[in-house]
């Protein structure tokens, strides 16, 4: 039989491949391999190691507790690889997961339970330093939840702990309303929810609109993307605002909606009291609302509002602007967090408004230099 030598060759390399995985085979059965370069388990931990005392603080306080793993020097396979990201800042990543404590895992155990987060809280926790933009919208992304199981912080190292404004809007809105996507996702809100805004919901387009969406009856722009994200965000807006957010918001949500003017406002005047002269809208400001003088009577109901013109020395009468859009903010954001409200009692035994009260005497004493010893404080 004739046998080319390219044959020849083949048959001979194969030859030499098994030679050397036989002989491997033999050396790994008489010689031990060396010690391994990787840590036997995550829960393992090295007195010596620079980071020793956070890493026992997140295993006391979330991992025994809890059963939940908090990732903070952002290993590959935990990241999303869709998007260009870097790990957290270590005095950051301390700060958030002292935040994360105090303001969320106790305010929560305080009305429910250590339990009830052992069985629904997230299992991971992932902290990310850089900020994550939407390849498909360009939006930046300031927190996942991920399965039911995991969420992940972004933009970590923007993040100034000693802010409680930038705190609050940044970070601890966004832990209350990924949990309550977690919730959620373990039990069904009641469908009346996705029926208060029906027809409302623009999905593509909710980027552009401004803070007037809530005369819409959604407490925020992202609300405006989805029933589901509505119900999430309701949640957290009313856990996490305060008592003057929540009114100015529902104050906007009074403003009516002009279609020919294209334009919110709550009142209009119309200049020297003329009314053959075009109206002028007015913003709903503080400043301007500070200028309205109102007349009640004797039952405390309003009959006038007008605006002092100290040149001429008149009054000029304010007017309501009719809510043309045909939709009751206020009356729509009432009904949904009292949806919410009757879900969070019946689904899981808790009181909305004894959990907004937690979460709102937490921020107020919140301070972070007492927090850090939490960490900083172990020996």
């Amino acid at each position: 039989m004739y046998i080319t030598m390219k044959k020849i060759q083949y048959i001979f390399t194969a030859l030499l491949v098994a030679a050397v995985t036989a002989m491997s085979l033999s050396s790994c059965g008489e010689e031990k391999l060396g010690p391994s370069i990787f840590p036997e388990g995550d829960d393992v931990l090295d007195p010596t190691s620079t980071t020793y005392q956070f890493d026992k603080f997140l295993k006391d306080n979330f991992l025994d507790v809890y059963n939940l793993t908090f990732l903070y020097k952002m290993p590959d396979v935990s990241a999303n690889m869709n998007y260009n990201l870097v790990p957290a800042t270590y005095s950051n990543a301390v700060d958030l997961a002292v935040s994360c404590k105090y303001l969320w895992f106790d305010a929560y155990a305080a009305l429910a339970g250590q339990e009830f987060l052992k069985n629904y809280g997230p299992r991971i926790i992932l902290l990310v330093g850089s900020q994550a933009i939407s390849s498909a919208t360009r939006e930046p992304v300031d927190g996942l939840s991920e399965g039911g199981v995991k969420i992940t912080l972004f933009n970590v190292n923007k993040m100034d702990a000693s802010d409680k404004v930038q705190m609050n809007e940044n970070y601890f809105h966004t832990m209350h309303r990924e949990f309550a996507n977690i919730l959620r996702q373990n039990r069904t809100y009641p469908t009346e929810f996705n029926t208060v805004s029906v027809g409302h919901y623009v999905p593509a387009e909710w980027r552009e609109r401004g803070d007037e969406i809530s005369s819409e009856g959604f407490v925020s722009r992202y609300a405006s993307s989805e029933n589901s994200v509505d119900f999430a965000e309701t949640i957290a807006c009313y856990i996490v605002f305060t008592d003057q957010q929540w009114q100015d918001m529902l104050d906007f949500a009074a403003c009516g909606w002009h279609k020919d003017k294209n334009v919110y406002c709550r009142y209009y005047i119309y200049p020297d009291n003329d009314m053959s002269k075009e109206i002028k809208y007015i913003p709903h400001t503080e400043a301007e609302e500070n200028k309205i003088i109102v007349v009640r009577d004797a039952d405390g109901f309003i009959i006038q509002r007008y605006i002092y013109d100290g040149a001429t020395h008149t009054r000029i009468n304010v007017y309501d602007v009719e809510d043309e859009d045909g939709i009751d903010g206020v009356a729509a954001i009432d009904r949904k967090v009292q949806i919410a409200r009757q879900w969070f009692r019946e689904a899981w035994g808790i009181d909305l408004d004894a959990l907004r009260e937690e979460v709102r005497n937490r921020q107020e004493a919140y301070n972070i230099e007492e927090l850090r010893q939490l960490v900083y404080g172990i020996q």
